[in-house]
């Protein structure tokens, strides 16, 4: 297989692929980070003569992701969609692919203890983190913790598989790694430090006082759009590169990514691939993650309700990208601390990336995961608004979307599938309230998304009541509708 894909009609691995070393354990090889890093790693190989290559690790599930990878010699594709052309590369740079429950969570920490091994990096989605989106900090309730402190040496959650390949590099004698992560959270790097060094502390004193004084956490900033992978996908890089590619992805052109430069065991100079390296991450992920990621979920759950299928379809409804556009520059951006940006220009750009018909990134898709993305997307914004007295209507009615979303049935009566780890805290708010503001004030209680103090601010709760109501008696379409009408 590997021959097969290294004669596809693609930008080819240039670069001796024997010269590699696995420096970086990647947990999480997912589409993202193929579109990703993945991406931004080859080109240093491959223009730069770069020796960083990556060790790609699943936890829990993707079996199969990893058994394609390995398949075809650790290679795979990243076609970049636009409506007038599609473009690929194999990338290379990945030199071993390892499952915890296939290869053996032993197999796995051996490699995170290799000597030359510098950096863990992650992308697991926010919930990955066991931590509360709340307040940032590790739930030691949370069931895969409670099980990891009962067993720290078999660990099946990614902080306690950090720490324990931690508490092996130091009986060892062997330097820390970097813990860098690259999922959408503001400050994520802090939130892994959260919740590595609590967990650290409930397992040994000690190894968490090295893991504090030895580890860093930079922070990152990632932007691509990589709509989940379809049988369509696949046949469409197949057609591209004449090749069958089963671990193959599909993103748009766009890529960023802003890193903390803030690493104790070297790094590979990804500013020679297009990368960022700043001192303070966090101005530029609140940038993305509200008016990019806040913007995406106020169309996922309103468009999703409205029977639009993907974002580009929200950017044919004026309204919708009225909508959108204004969420993003009247209700969002005041709230940033970023310099040195064209917000206005920033906003037109994410418009007309939602726009790209080539992408079909589907609402459905964008709005899983709402309890863990709501308060960093759209909460924080709204409480900065309530300290100003400023207006922040389009953001109540995003979270009034997301609480008709929840309730699990769309407005021609037909079930939604509601993905969420809270999601049975969620369908006993839903399931034991009557439809109207006591289901608003049963899921604002929700303390794990809403805090203490937002459920009992009165702008805030009649703003998302008015909208839900509007939403309940007309409908997404005419909502949406009605809101744009008065910007």
């Amino acid at each position: 297989m590997e021959n097969r894909l290294l004669t596809a009609n693609a930008t080819l691995p240039g670069y001796d692929r024997n010269a590699l070393l696995p420096k970086i354990v990647h947990l999480g090889f997912g589409a993202f980070h193929r579109a990703h890093q993945g991406v931004y790693t080859d080109i240093l190989a491959s223009e730069h003569h770069s020796d960083w290559g990556y060790c790609e690790v699943n936890l829990i599930g993707g079996e199969q992701q990893i058994a394609d990878l390995k398949a075809q010699d650790n290679l795979y594709t990243v076609a970049e969609m636009s409506a007038d052309a599609w473009t690929s590369r194999v990338v290379g740079v990945v030199k071993r692919a390892l499952h915890a429950q296939v290869d053996g969570l032993e197999a796995v920490l051996a490699a995170m203890c290799e000597p030359q091994v510098a950096i863990v990096s992650l992308t697991i989605t926010e919930k990955g983190y066991c931590h509360s989106p709340a307040t940032g900090q590790l739930m030691l309730d949370h069931p895969f913790i409670v099980a990891d402190l009962q067993n720290p040496q078999q660990p099946k959650s990614a902080p306690g598989v950090i720490v324990e390949a931690l508490a092996r590099r130091k009986a060892a004698g062997l330097p820390a790694f970097t813990v860098m992560s690259c999922d959408n959270m503001p400050e994520n790097g802090h939130v892994m430090r959260n919740v590595v060094c609590a967990y650290a502390r409930a397992v040994d004193t000690d190894l968490a006082a090295w893991i504090e004084a030895s580890v860093t956490f930079p922070s990152t900033m990632v932007d691509r759009i990589v709509p989940a992978v379809t049988a369509e996908t696949l046949d469409k890089i197949e057609q591209l590169n004449g090749v069958r590619d089963p671990a193959g992805v599909a993103c748009e052109p766009f890529r960023q990514w802003v890193i903390e430069d803030n690493f104790v065991a070297g790094r590979p100079a990804w500013e020679k691939a297009g990368a960022e390296l700043v001192a303070d991450v966090l101005p530029f992920e609140e940038m993305k993650l509200r008016m990019l990621n806040g913007s995406h979920s106020f169309l996922a759950y309103l468009g999703y309700l409205a029977g639009y299928q993907h974002i580009n379809e929200c950017m044919d409804d004026e309204n919708y990208r009225r909508a959108a556009h204004a969420l993003m520059l009247r209700e969002q951006a005041p709230t940033l601390k970023v310099q040195g940006v064209d917000l206005a220009h920033y906003a037109d750009m994410l418009i007309a990336r939602y726009s790209n018909t080539a992408l079909r990134h589907r609402t459905w898709q964008i709005a899983m995961d709402g309890s863990q993305k709501l308060p960093q997307r759209m909460l924080d914004s709204v409480r900065w608004h309530l300290v100003h007295q400023s207006d922040f209507s389009l953001l109540a009615l995003g979270v009034a979307g997301w609480m008709r979303y929840v309730s699990g049935v769309d407005e021609q009566g037909q079930a939604i599938e509601v993905c969420d780890p809270l999601l049975a805290v969620i369908q006993q708010a839903v399931n034991t309230s009557e439809d109207g503001d006591a289901r608003v004030k049963a899921l604002l209680g929700i303390e794990a998304i809403f805090g203490t103090e937002l459920p009992h601010d009165a702008t805030f709760v009649n703003q998302v009541n008015h909208a839900y109501q509007l939403l309940r008696t007309q409908g997404a379409k005419a909502t949406v509708a009605e809101y744009a009408a008065k910007l």
